[in-house]
């Protein structure tokens, strides 16, 4: 919904501040830009401009066909003869561009650039020499020529104009957050939050192209703090010191500056005075998305269209629930997929697997899922197992039912094309079907991965949906599997392209290729040029893991008819909606188990809340320590789960000295005991788009006035969050150290264990942390529900409640618990769920049932922890009846605010 608002004299591309904008003007709806875009390449034909106006004027905006040539280019739109311009920019005029705002005109990767290559662009030149790394010497100068804007009526649209595609105008909202300006010349777009005037998108600060393989949309930034962007090895707040991050979904471990797994276009930014934004660029193509300190941002991609959305929040919770809107909010889980897993790749056998089992049952340690990495496999051939090494496979998975246990395996998407005609039906079948990825000549493309040749599904295809499902009601009934583990899904590909290689085209070597590892589209994954039922895989690639998803997450939903539980290393936004996602293949080393909680950040804001990484470490070996405090801070992951390599040694938890094996039991009990609060957290993520782990979000959509931020500190914080609003987590991230120091918002913040308060101003605090405690912290006003911990979250669910109870000063708190089967689809749709809000008010607490169901009958409260009580009470009455109790003086901190 947009209220358009246009210029009437042509915009500045370059102004002092271009952050401020141009001038106001009158509003004037509008439709949609749309122009023609050149085919034969299978890219779509219609191109609109942006998601801006709605509209039912009689006029529309015509682009005019007089772009710059983009970089590497043989533009398919050349400027005419009035657009001439010198060879080399004034030198004043470049000088005057400062360097945060100096756009780079020539981005290719690697190239060393000459004055005369520059200038062949017609751009300025001008070599740094003040050591500050990133700043383009070769940059737009401030009259370069871009696209204008012209008029043309709509009753004129007749075949003279069919370069022009009519797109269908949107709704006009009625009382619009922000204002709209179209630019006519350069042609751009400003938008401007209306109760501040905050300019939260400038596109004139650059030159706007748009070619057939090279788009290119740059805008200000209101300010540096910008979180998303993802799959990338970062800090939760981005870095905007010229920063590329390059999108192309990729198989390699979790690496800085790489392109990795997922494809996530999406950006939220803060603004002065706590407000916040979203911008989403829907676009599966190769891109890279540069960030510079002006701030601003540049989105270069090469190829689809530019068709982006822009949302208004104000807060950052509000900006994510928008977000979500659009692409879809994440499934609610099934109950066990909050429990604890365990995985590795190597346990050889069945009876192995099983060992550990037993052994985590022995020593008291909570285990909900066991897990089979490839090994499982006969011969790595997807849907079979060995019937040598797991022949008691099938035994092992009745033996964790009757334990209230469930199995997860690994499947990839590579299907073997070397087996014997008619010993293997998925490829057989698959084969007949015509599901698999085509090469450019039409024939099935063959590649390289675990079982040697394989062919890829099409997931594109609503046929291979149906080819999937079968192949795994054919395994089920064999072995009866719980849930899906899809890796390799980028798709991965040990050889670059195909065993018969790759054409020699401008789509599988573009005029511009991002910055993606390896520097082809095709590396170690299949064919740009591949054919797939909807599209080339050129434009298809990065949503390959998503269609994979959406297949097995249907398929198990028809196969057992309960909430499916997939999991996904590759991912595109919509993903939360059919799978949960890990951070791949990351290392046993201190510095991976901090950046876990950045990605884990990360994933919360895109949309994907079942999130974690492969506690203790995938890769090299651990040592005990590590994983203790690994296995503390992976006790509040979203999502679970110990995993390591083939060639490492055991690291899970019954394999430690009894005092690491005792610190991991703990982290799981209590995790377990918080099930409830984190049921009741992934309900809001599913039916508000809520978030699940995040830091200064929460304290931004709690605080008095929400609208506000308290705290501008916490808005790089990604080494401590919070389980939604209430639950502050400290983890220790250092080798060796008994302490660990936390940041604290204002505010009063209760020890979870004893209840000792801490009163802040907003500092970092030191707190003690021997190896066997994790500190966690209640925020003033919470209620949280709790259970008495068991081995699985099936006997755990069935505890009576405990409160725990959070004191503001005025004596106030609140909570909620969201409750069902655990299991059933759709149950909040189909209001088929229990729905309780606890408030304590006045020295009383009490319990109200908003939505009821059967499950409500078998919740009770078996007692109750009040922090803060001031002094101690005379009597405490339940349900009018006096009821024992306890008091115990607890400490109050007020650490020096400096």
């Amino acid at each position: 919904e947009a209220s358009v608002r246009r210029l009437t004299t042509p915009c500045a591309l370059f102004s002092a501040d271009p952050r401020a904008g141009g001038d106001s003007a009158d509003a004037l709806d509008a439709p949609m830009l749309a122009h023609s875009q050149p085919t034969g390449t299978g890219l779509p034909a219609a191109a609109p401009v942006g998601r801006l106006a709605p509209g039912d004027s009689v006029l529309a905006p015509l682009l005019l066909l007089h772009p710059p040539t983009p970089p590497a280019l043989s533009s398919c739109c050349q400027p005419d003869e009035s657009s001439a311009r010198p060879s080399a920019p004034p030198t004043e005029a470049c000088s005057a561009v400062p360097e945060p705002w100096r756009f780079d005109c020539y981005p290719e990767r690697g190239a060393i650039v000459s004055r005369d290559m520059c200038e062949s662009r017609n751009c300025c030149y001008v070599p740094q020499h003040t050591g500050q790394d990133g700043v383009p010497w070769c940059f737009y100068p401030p009259d370069y020529p871009s696209y204008s804007l012209g008029v043309l009526e709509r009753r004129q649209r007749t075949a003279e104009y069919a370069n022009v595609l009519f797109l269908i105008p949107l709704e006009k909202a009625s009382d619009p957050q922000y204002v709209l300006q179209l630019c006519e010349e350069p042609l751009g777009l400003i938008v401007r939050r209306r109760s501040t005037g905050a300019v939260l998108l400038n596109t004139t600060v650059a030159p706007l192209f748009f070619a057939d393989q090279f788009l290119q949309l740059s805008s200000s930034l209101p300010s540096q703090y910008v979180y998303g962007l993802g799959e990338h090895r970062s800090t939760f707040q981005h870095d905007v010191q010229w920063n590329t991050l390059t999108m192309w979904a990729r198989d390699v471990p979790p690496t800085e500056k790489t392109n990795l797994y997922g494809v996530h276009p999406f950006y939220l930014a803060l603004e002065e005075g706590g407000h916040a934004h979203g911008f989403f660029l829907l676009n599966s193509n190769a891109m890279d998305v540069v960030l510079q300190p002006a701030p601003a941002v540049t989105w270069r991609t090469i190829g689809g269209i530019l068709d982006f959305y822009v949302f208004l929040g104000p807060e950052p919770a509000a900006v994510v629930q928008q977000y979500l809107e659009v692409v879809g909010r994440p499934a609610m889980p099934i109950y066990w997929a909050l429990g604890y897993h365990l995985c590795r790749w190597g346990y050889q056998t069945s009876n192995a697997t099983w060992e550990v089992v037993t052994s985590m049952r022995n020593y008291g340690i909570p285990q909900d899922v066991q897990w089979n990495d490839i090994d499982y496999m006969d011969k790595f051939l997807d849907f079979t197992y060995d019937p040598v090494h797991f022949d008691s496979l099938p035994e092992l998975v009745k033996d964790l039912h009757a334990h209230d246990q469930r199995y997860v395996m690994i499947l990839d998407p590579g299907i073997s094309s070397t087996q014997p005609q008619g010993e293997y039906w998925p490829y057989d079948e698959g084969l007949r079907r015509g599901v698999f990825i085509k090469d450019a000549h039409g024939n099935t493309l063959i590649g390289k991965v675990w079982p040697g040749l394989t062919a890829y599904p099409d997931f594109s295809d609503e046929a291979t949906h149906e080819w999937w499902f079968e192949n795994l009601q054919r395994f089920y009934k064999k072995v009866p599997f719980d849930g899906l583990w899809i890796d390799m899904n980028e798709p991965s590909n040990f050889l670059d392209g195909s065993t018969n290689g790759c054409p020699s085209n401008n789509i599988e070597d573009p005029p511009y290729t991002p910055g993606v590892l390896g520097g082809l589209l095709r590396s170690k994954t299949v064919c740009a040029s591949a054919q797939q039922k909807l599209s080339s895989h050129y434009n298809l690639h990065s949503l390959y893991g998503l269609h994979e998803a959406k297949a097995t997450a249907s398929a198990l939903t028809r196969l057992l008819g309960k909430r499916p539980f997939v999991i996904s290393r590759s991912s595109f936004p919509s993903q939360g909606q059919y799978s949960g996602h890990w951070l791949g293949d990351n290392r046993s080393q201190w510095k991976d188990m901090v950046a876990s909680i950045a990605g884990i950040l990360s994933f919360n804001v895109l949309g994907l809340p079942l999130v974690g990484a492969d506690i203790c470490g995938f890769s090299e070996q651990t040592d005990e320590e590590l994983c203790v405090r690994w296995s503390q801070l992976g006790a509040f992951y979203p999502f679970s789960r110990n995993h390591n390599a083939l060639d490492s040694k055991a690291q899970d938890p019954s394999v430690f000295s009894p005092s690491a094996r005792a610190a991991m039991r703990e982290a799981l009990l209590l995790r377990y005991s918080l099930y409830p609060l984190l049921y009741t957290l992934f309900h809001h993520a599913h039916a508000h788009g809520h978030t699940v782990a995040l830091f200064w979000m929460p304290l931004f959509t709690f605080s008095p006035r929400p609208q506000v931020p308290q705290d501008p500190l916490t808005y790089g914080i990604d080494r401590q969050f919070l389980w939604g609003r209430g639950l502050l987590v400290t983890p220790v991230l250092l080798p060796g150290a008994d302490s660990v120091e936390g940041y604290f918002p204002a505010g009063r913040w209760y020890d979870y264990y004893k209840g000792d308060s801490i009163i802040s101003l907003g500092k970092n605090i030191l707190l003690s942390a021997p190896l066997d405690k994790i500190n966690l912290h209640l925020r003033e006003g919470s209620i949280i529900p709790t259970q008495r911990p068991n081995l699985t979250l099936w006997v755990s669910s069935g505890q009576p409640l405990h409160l725990l109870t959070a004191l503001r000063e005025d004596g106030s708190a609140a909570g909620e618990l969201f409750w069902d089967d655990g299991e059933s689809l759709d149950t909040y749709e189909n209001l088929q769920y229990a729905y309780v809000l606890f408030t304590v008010e006045q020295k009383v607490l009490q319990s109200q049932v908003v939505q009821t169901h059967v499950e409500a009958s078998y919740i009770t409260v078996e007692s109750a922890s009040f922090y803060g009580v001031q002094s101690r009470p005379e009597q405490v009455q339940v349900n009018g009846q006096e009821a024992a109790f306890t008091y115990k003086d607890n400490k109050v901190h007020i650490p020096e605010n400096k």
